[in-house]
């Protein structure tokens, strides 16, 4: 249990792609100007990491460690493709609106990051739970962030219009960026705030063992 629980808490929260180790920034600021489009690209990548994951653990014993990241890549490129084959057939919205992004997850660092660093030295449920958690992680950021500059930039919220103001400046890179920073300040800020209070009330630190102990 405790060993599950910390790979999903560094997932969502002490390792979140997005607020924490700011990887995947291209898709972030590419797609964030649409709630839809951020929901969207976050998903598939739950969908493709998770696949990822559990076909590099499967044949990590099998894959010649000098040519592992080609491998790798071939690997996310074949899941990729296969994703973007079923988007293009049912979902053509979703994958007019991904538009390159979609293509470029292929060499997106979230992926081959989790495959370096996770699923080449961990068993095939570990690995599956690990692209779940991080995909997840992912997913939040991007759609929370998506929400903010859609109703910011255009007054709609998931393609339904909420109110006629808007500020057009958040349906631009810089304004993206600036949700961007703000997003990850506030993020540090609550964490920081849990972990003051936990100290003012001689609870333990906060941290995936003490929060795991908890689940637990």
């Amino acid at each position: 249990m405790n060993k599950y629980a910390k790979i999903t808490l560094d997932g969502i929260i002490f390792q979140n792609p997005t607020f924490v180790l700011v990887l995947g920034t291209c898709p972030t600021l590419g797609l964030i100007s649409s709630a839809s489009s951020a929901l969207g690209m976050g998903l598939t990548v739950v969908v493709i990491l998770t696949l990822s994951n559990i076909l590099i653990s499967a044949l990590r014993k099998l894959i010649p460690n000098q040519v592992r990241i080609p491998c790798y890549i071939v690997l996310i490129a074949t899941l990729v493709t296969l994703a973007r084959m079923i988007l293009q057939k049912f979902l053509p919205d979703l994958y007019d609106s991904l538009g390159s992004f979609l293509a470029l997850i292929v060499v997106n660092c979230i992926i081959l990051g989790r495959a370096e660093a996770f699923a080449n030295k961990h068993t095939v449920a570990e690995s599956a739970l690990d692209g779940v958690a991080t995909g997840l992680g992912f997913t939040a950021a991007l759609t929370i962030m998506g929400i903010i500059c859609e109703f910011l930039g255009s007054g709609s919220l998931f393609g339904t219009k909420i109110m006629d103001f808007k500020i057009g400046a958040f349906a631009q890179t810089s304004g993206k960026f600036l949700v961007y920073g703000i997003c990850i300040a506030v993020f540090v800020y609550v964490m920081d705030c849990i972990a003051r209070f936990r100290r003012e009330r001689n609870y333990k630190p906060l941290t995936r063992e003490s929060l795991t102990k908890e689940v637990a």
